[in-house]
């Protein structure tokens, strides 16, 4: 079985305006499109990031804004190249109906797919349900101004450590769309709830 995809932002999931983790975080510039950008980062989030792609155990795509330009945010936070869902420069409705159609083209390959979107998640409604009925996603949609949390990374941690639903031949909560043992089940339906208030 072929690992999950990772799909994943940047603006209100790496960068963040209170990351927290439990230290100081990091800041930087990044360039796009001829414009600077301010960047703020907890160092522990990307640390477990890097960790999992160098493990093998996911495969990370880019899936944001950043995309034409994520060398940028690659050479930023210390991470290896990426790969990206698109390349283009794609803003807005574009943007949003692009990270949709990615994260569709996943699932339609058989691949089991992590998509983590400040804004785009789907957390309920047709969308949601499109995504997870096969029991193959886990959707994070974390706080804008927090970015990914620890609790949302040992989501996803246990998802991509889990057996495939097919592999092992059990069903799979329709609640989160996690194939996980059952602590990662309840992080990811409480995740599910969580704020997705749009960034200021």
């Amino acid at each position: 079985m072929d690992r999950p995809v990772w799909l994943l932002d940047v603006d209100g999931v790496i960068n963040a305006a209170r990351p927290g983790w439990g230290g100081a975080p990091r800041t930087g510039t990044a360039y796009s499109a001829g414009d600077v950008y301010r960047m703020r980062w907890a160092p522990a989030l990307v640390d477990r990031i890097r960790s999992l792609h160098h493990a093998g155990r996911v495969e990370i795509r880019w899936c944001s804004t950043w995309c034409p330009d994520a060398d940028q945010v690659e050479r930023l936070f210390g991470l290896p190249r990426l790969g990206r869902a698109w390349s283009e420069h794609l803003t807005g409705t574009a943007a949003a109906t692009a990270k949709l159609a990615a994260a569709r083209q996943v699932l339609a390959q058989g691949r089991r797919l992590v998509w983590t979107d400040d804004v785009e998640v789907p957390t309920q409604g047709p969308g949601h349900e499109e995504l997870t009925m096969s029991g193959r996603a886990l959707l994070i949609a974390p706080s804008p101004r927090r970015g990914l949390q620890p609790d949302h990374m040992d989501a996803v941690e246990d998802f991509v450590a889990a057996p495939a639903a097919g592999d092992r031949g059990l069903a799979t909560s329709s609640t989160s769309g996690a194939t996980s043992p059952d602590d990662a089940l309840r992080v990811a339906r409480r995740l599910l709830g969580g704020d997705i208030a749009p960034a200021p």
